[in-house]
């Protein structure tokens, strides 16, 4: 996240130089036998690991993190389904609980892609378009549930389709001035909204690992109606997320994403399209640009490993990517883009499941921005 220092305590990296450790701990025991690998590879795996961060919004943030990947059926012909999880709590009493999934069932006949949120966390409000202030105006304090569930049954071949459900609550939602802030009108939800949205979506997927893709093809299209009858707000979004992955050479992989989110209606603050975040427009805030429509895009070459001799468990990417948000296709100005490049390392976690953890440092025209996460950004 922009503007916020993490300092991660993942032992992975010190246990990688075990030898250099004498103790014969738990810890050491566990962290190598994870990097041994030695495991059959058809076999699930699962990983814990703390971490602490720091933010101007939360003092000292304390969290754990986790990861389960495995194969229906142990079958390797299957494709990798994983589930991610992050907790963590501050000192100023808040709190988080994110999960993340791809599973996919044997032969891929059923897929289930979604993720969950709960938290209290304060956002940074900058107000709306990109011709909001650098300076936030506004630390947003509020209790959040985020809930999106895509349940797509194969139709034919790499092929999927399917129900998407959505459902979002902010409460007890306090808005607190930033210093000097100007005044502003409060956008539409600031008294906090529950919205629940029913869709369809329509997938064509060939991964057959998601967490490192080194050679693929991955296409949304969806579309979901929050209807008055049952939410805060009435108003539709379509989503639509084009990614293709293609190897350069034996270790160099080429891999671009193109994104749109468009919504019509009475469409809340927290459920505008929204700009930043660890995946896309790495280095700024999340939401640092907000307005009804996005269009984003960006690139990524990945060498998967580094040819440095002594270790084959080293990689790094580079990046870079362009986006706008926009309050109708009439007022869509090209003019008015916001970019993002940087770079980042790559450590082998799973050598025999090719899944990475990977430490992004990004850079912005407004700042910068340090992300640690396992698995790709896309």
């Amino acid at each position: 996240m922009a503007n916020k220092l993490s300092i991660i305590l993942f032992l992975v990296f010190l246990s990688s130089f075990g030898n250099a450790v004498q103790s014969q701990s738990f810890v050491k025991r566990y962290f190598n036998n994870l990097l041994n690998d030695s495991s059959d590879i058809s076999k699930p795996q699962f990983l814990i690991y703390p971490t602490l961060a720091y933010a101007p919004e939360t003092s000292w943030e304390i969290g754990l993190s986790s990861l389960y990947v495995y194969y229906a059926k142990r079958d390797t012909s299957n494709r990798l389904s994983e589930i991610n999880g992050f907790t963590f709590v501050t000192l100023e009493n808040q709190y988080g609980i994110w999960f993340d999934h791809a599973i996919y069932t044997d032969q891929s006949k059923w897929f289930f892609l979604g993720r969950l949120r709960l938290q209290s966390f304060p956002l940074q409000y900058y107000g709306i378009g990109m011709d909001s202030p650098s300076d936030y105006l506004a630390l947003v304090d509020a209790n959040q549930i985020l809930i999106k569930e895509r349940v797509l049954r194969k139709v034919r071949e790499n092929l999927f389709f399917g129900l998407e459900v959505d459902f979002q609550r902010l409460a007890q939602i306090e808005f607190k001035l930033a210093p000097e802030s100007p005044t502003f009108e409060l956008p539409r939800g600031s008294q906090g909204s529950t919205n629940l949205g029913f869709g369809a979506g329509l997938v064509y997927d060939d991964r057959h690992n998601v967490l490192n893709v080194r050679n693929g093809f991955f296409s949304e299209l969806a579309y979901i109606r929050y209807s008055p009858a049952v939410s805060t707000f009435g108003f539709n979004s379509v989503i639509s997320d084009t990614r293709i992955y293609r190897p350069v050479s034996k270790n160099t992989v080429f891999a671009a994403q193109l994104l749109g989110q468009f919504n019509s209606g009475d469409v809340p603050f927290n459920q505008l399209a929204l700009m930043g975040g660890e995946s896309m427009m790495r280095g700024y805030y999340t939401g640092r640009f907000r307005d009804n429509n996005q269009i984003a895009t960006q690139a990524e070459f990945r060498f998967l490993p580094l040819p440095l001799g002594f270790t084959n468990r080293i990689g790094a990417a580079v990046f870079g990517g362009v986006a706008t948000v926009f309050p109708n296709f009439e007022n869509l100005n090209l003019n008015k883009i916001a970019w993002s490049a940087g770079g980042g390392l790559r450590f082998l976690l799973f050598p025999k499941k090719d899944i990475y953890t990977r430490i992004d440092y990004a850079l912005t025209k407004e700042g910068s921005g340090f992300y640690f996460f396992i698995g790709e950004a896309f």
